[in-house]
């Protein structure tokens, strides 16, 4: 049970974010936009250091490797690999008309709904890597602590989900279909999650890489993404506290818990 709703969590706080779009009735400001970007990767940079990192360089010390070797590895792999799928998948940012990604003749809508599915794989990849972790036993990571990774993602997800369907409704769609669009965009972490515990058996060895690889993969979103869209135009500096405070909130989750 606790493994079900540890994986349903996350895609819980994206449902409940779109679903703001029926409480309210002009697109969402600037100001509370650049909080919650920033609160998102402030959150996203906690939960790669604590919930992820760290316990990669945990793990290599007690399979007798060098320390830091599979978390610099796997970090500069799921950046390399996240940067690969940015300019293969084709997207479209929040504020902007120029399509990223291979050249294509899908809707604004469409690229938009793309764009924020691409930043929740990653977040489905740590959160079954951590519950892969604590299955296996030995590793580290409790059950609990993976389940607040998952609780944090979750909080990080609201204002995504948040963000993604209020913009498709000013972009004409009824609300009714912004929410379920922001909905789906959030369906790849728990489907992301499950694959990885599935493969729990064989990953024993590379879990220190797996784990590495996710933050590397999520802070990839945060530097290219979320951080220069919380800091575009006036008012950065609501960012910034958004950064900090979303980080302090998952750093208290992740050490109490």
């Amino acid at each position: 049970m606790q493994l079900l709703i540890g994986l349903l969590v996350p895609f819980l706080g994206t449902t409940l974010g779109a679903s703001m779009v029926f409480l309210m009735k002009e697109k969402i400001d600037r100001k509370v936009e650049k909080l919650l970007l920033g609160f998102a990767s402030g959150v996203m940079i906690a939960a790669s250091i604590w919930s992820l990192l760290m316990p990669a360089i945990e793990m290599s010390k007690e399979q007798g490797n060098i320390a830091w070797w599979p978390a610099a590895t796997g970090f500069i792999l799921g950046i390399l690999f996240l940067l690969i799928l940015d300019s293969i998948v084709p997207h479209m940012h929040l504020e902007t008309d120029k399509s990223e990604g291979i050249k294509t003749r899908l809707k604004k809508t469409t690229m938009m709904i793309f764009a924020v599915t691409l930043h929740n794989i990653p977040e489905g990849m740590a959160v079954g890597v951590t519950f892969a972790g604590a299955l296996i036993g030995n590793t580290g990571i409790t059950i609990t602590g993976a389940i607040a990774l998952a609780i944090g993602i979750a909080i990080q997800n609201f204002p995504e989900g948040a963000i993604i369907s209020m913009p498709l409704k000013s972009e004409g769609m009824t609300k009714s279909k912004a929410f379920l669009y922001g909905t789906i965009s959030g369906i790849v972490e728990p489907i992301g999650a499950i694959l990885t515990i599935l493969l729990t058996n064989t990953i024993v060895p590379i879990l220190p890489y797996l784990l590495s690889f996710a933050a590397g993969a999520m802070i990839y979103v945060v530097v290219e993404e979320l951080i220069p869209e919380s800091q575009a135009g006036e008012h950065s500096n609501i960012g910034t506290m958004g950064v900090a405070i979303g980080f302090v909130i998952m750093m208290i989750l992740d050490i109490q818990l």
